[in-house]
């Protein structure tokens, strides 16, 4: 009694179907398990980004400049005993800040 082998996916280079063929059971389970972990991680990747450019669009300020990202807060600066809003943010190790108005005394 002899088994086919399995037919290959029509979209698979002919490279990666030669070097699967080539391989030993144990490194095809390997290869699988790690075919199927990136997969998962490259669907997750593209779902966050997604939800990230969602909240952007959503999310942003009408009077945010556009050189501040979404995710920025305002924070209030005192300089010379007067009180004003910065956009503030961080990128990467570094805190960010651009000027926004002064503090309003009434408010």
């Amino acid at each position: 009694m002899s088994y086919e082998p399995p037919t290959p996916p029509a979209n698979l280079p002919t490279e990666i179907v030669n070097t699967l063929n080539e391989s030993e059971p144990e490194q095809l389970r390997d290869i699988g398990m790690y075919a199927e972990a990136l997969a998962e991680h490259k669907e997750r990747e593209a779902r966050l980004e997604e939800s990230a450019d969602q909240e952007e669009v959503e999310e942003r300020p009408d009077d945010l400049p556009d050189d501040v990202p979404a995710k920025a807060t305002i924070t209030i600066k005192e300089i010379n005993n007067n009180r004003y809003y910065y956009w503030q943010w961080r990128e990467g190790e570094q805190v960010k800040s651009k000027y926004k108005s002064p503090v309003n005394p009434d408010e």
